[in-house]
This record gives structure tokens, sequence and C-alpha cells, in this order.
């Protein structure tokens, strides 16, 4: 993060981010943000996580967080089909949205002059898990809403010493 930046600027510029990546490649409009910042989030039941990991100037992980029914949603929209089980197509497709949110996400870390690198994304699901990455104070996450339903983008953002 630039000095010029801050905590604010990069919400506001996440939230746009995460908007124009779901209007452009999952086709839905209707995704609202809701108020503030969600604490960190680490236990998860009968969904789905999309995970990609930055290495560099800044290390940490941007995630998203959603329930099966909505995984299945998001996917229909990216492939333009009736998609009914979670399946390697839903991974892929939850991968690829996570994967376009943190290089978006790094472009605005990257303009401040800081060196980052994406992995390629990591997808996990059940009925019920949990994720560890990062210390709490060093955690954004937003809440969004997508057919009444609720998800979560989360970042998780370490400074190179």
């Amino acid at each position: 993060m630039t000095c010029e930046q801050t905590i604010g600027d990069l919400v506001g510029q996440l939230v746009n981010d995460i908007r124009d990546v779901f209007s452009s490649m999952v086709g839905m409009m209707e995704l609202s943000p809701l108020p503030g910042q969600a604490g960190p989030v680490t236990q998860f039941e009968d969904g789905l996580s999309a995970m990609v990991g930055l290495a560099g100037s800044y290390n940490g992980v941007v995630a998203l967080h959603t329930p099966r029914k909505l995984a299945l949603a998001f996917t229909a929209g990216m492939l333009g089909m009736e998609v009914t089980e979670l399946d390697a197509d839903v991974r892929d497709a939850m991968g690829e949205i996570a994967n376009m949110i943190a290089g978006a996400f790094k472009t605005h870390l990257s303009s401040g002059g800081f060196d980052i690198r994406l992995s390629v994304p990591s997808v996990v699901s059940g009925t019920e898990y949990s994720i560890a990455a990062g210390k709490p104070e060093d955690t954004l996450t937003l809440g969004f809403t997508a057919n009444q339903e609720r998800f979560l983008v989360s970042a998780v953002l370490e400074k190179e010493a």
C-alpha cells in the first residue's frame, strides 16, 4: 500500500473490482455490497472457497467464499447454461472469478511500485470446513449479496519486511 492509499481507498477499489468482475464475467448486475467490513470469517458450511495467493512486496491471499447454491448460480452465469452439481466446471469457474478479483486487486497494489505475483487458484468445498490465513488484523473482509444470498471476499495482506 502506498502512503497515499488508505484502507478506505483499497476497500472502494476492491468493491468496484468485484462489481466489474461479476458484471462482465458472471452477468450479475444485481450485486450489492453489505455496509462496512465484516470480521475475518474462518468457518464455513455447505460452501466453496476459491483462493489466490499473493507473493512479493505483499504476501497473502485473496479469497471468495460463497454458499454452494450461489457458486452454482455464478457458474451458470459464466457458462450460460444450467449448473446443478458442484463439479470441475464449478471449481474452475470459481477459481477464475477469484483469480480475476486478485488480479485487479494486485493492479492497485502494483501501481504503487510493489512487485506482486499471483498463484494459481485453489478451491476447497464441503459441508463443513475452516480456513486459516494470516492474522485477523491483516484481513479485509467484504460482504455482498446476490440472488438474496450472502457471500464474502477477503484479502489478507502482510507487508514483506
